[in-house]
């Protein structure tokens, strides 16, 4: 009987999750959120009116120390919605840590130490390696 009520329960936290988020392709790794990473999910979406959209969950490869190897990091997005306005309302999410934007338009947010950066790779990177290199 604890058997059914333990699936039933999870089957309603599942239930529940997609009210929090959306993924974007059923490969995104989300299962593994904690609590206090669905509450900041679930504030965002409440302050902007729109569910997120994880375009990535946990990923067991990465740069050493980054969250999503530890399941503890989310990136975003919310179409029709500005960067700005998704930052705002992650800057306001009780749990919140981390809060990273990018050029593409995703926003990263974490449950780690509190702390802030824009990242344009690709591009940029390699332009800027040129002009070292040039010199």
């Amino acid at each position: 009987m604890a058997g059914r009520s333990q699936k039933h329960a999870s089957r309603t936290d599942k239930g529940t999750l997609a009210k929090i988020y959306t993924i974007q392709t059923p490969r995104v790794r989300h299962r593994c959120f904690p609590g206090k990473l669905k509450a900041v999910l679930s504030h965002i979406a409440r302050q902007v009116g729109r569910r997120p959209l994880v375009t990535s969950g946990h990923r067991s490869n990465g740069r050493r120390g980054s969250y999503h190897r530890k399941c503890l990091a989310a990136d975003i997005r919310i179409p029709g919605i500005s960067v700005k306005r998704i930052i705002a309302a992650a800057r306001s999410a009780p749990a919140i840590g981390g809060i990273g934007t990018y050029c593409n338009g995703i926003v990263h947010v974490d449950v780690g130490p509190k702390r802030r950066w824009h990242h344009c790779g690709g591009l940029a990177r390699l332009t800027k390696r040129a002009r070292l290199a040039a010199r």
